[in-house]
């Protein structure tokens, strides 16, 4: 694996984390054959995770006008038969129509179209970064404040359990597990200040995701992001 060229080539920038505790039976049925869900001091945890997405390079290719683009997704997280901890996704939305259709059309990924907007706003000491995505009716809305210069988390800290995973897992079309491999190097987090999340998690992912709009996030976390390699799934 290390040695395959990447499939994919960008920057993740200002990654927003907004990570909830939730019962096992609202991700069972998302969980790919030979997996287990991977726990936070004991909880089942999902994150709404919100960043950019720049300088795409598929197989080395940049696109025009599918370069830069934000992305707004909810993840769970897993283990595999080898201890290998990994990420899975509900759904992952995008305001390319192209993007969305490719990657579900030919990689099964649970990608979906939506109208999307980011924004980042930085002084010398702080640093705000917002998302607004329309879908179902209604805007969504996501907003963090946080101090700057950044810093790197202990390693046994909620910020770096949250947002250090490797490995992606899916699963194709006749329902056998997919995995591929995510490289970046350790990301350093702003000191968040203040959050607010106007979200309906119904409207993004189905009713059985409601209890999340009203629930309190048990963590929320603002890395900086860098530069990322995807390599081809096994």
């Amino acid at each position: 694996m290390a040695d395959a060229r990447p499939f994919l080539t960008a920057e993740w920038r200002n990654l927003v984390l907004v990570s909830y505790a939730v019962g096992d039976d609202l991700l069972t049925p998302h969980l790919p054959a030979g997996m287990e869900l991977d726990r936070f001091h004991g909880w089942a945890c999902c994150s709404l995770v919100a960043f950019d997405f720049l300088n795409t390079r598929v197989k080395g290719v940049r696109w025009p006008g599918y370069v830069s683009f934000p992305e707004i997704n909810l993840r769970f997280y897993v283990r595999d038969s080898f201890g290998r901890r990994g990420v899975c996704f509900v759904r992952e939305f995008v305001p390319k129509r192209m993007i969305a259709w490719i990657a579900k059309g030919l990689y099964n990924e649970p990608y979906a179209h939506a109208r999307m907007e980011s924004r980042v706003t930085e002084a010398d000491d702080s640093i705000t970064v917002s998302h607004r995505l329309r879908f179902g009716g209604r805007e969504h809305s996501l907003e963090v404040h946080a101090s700057k210069p950044p810093h790197r988390p202990d390693d046994d800290s909620p910020e770096h359990w949250f947002k250090e995973h490797s490995w992606g897992y899916g699963q194709d079309r006749k329902g056998r597990t997919l995995v591929y491999n995510v490289q970046h190097p350790v990301w350093n987090t702003y000191r968040l200040r203040s959050h607010q999340i106007d979200v309906d998690y119904a409207a993004l992912y189905g009713e059985r995701w409601q209890q999340l709009s009203d629930a309190e996030p048990i963590n929320v976390t603002h890395a900086v992001g860098s530069e990322i390699a995807v390599f081809p799934r096994e």
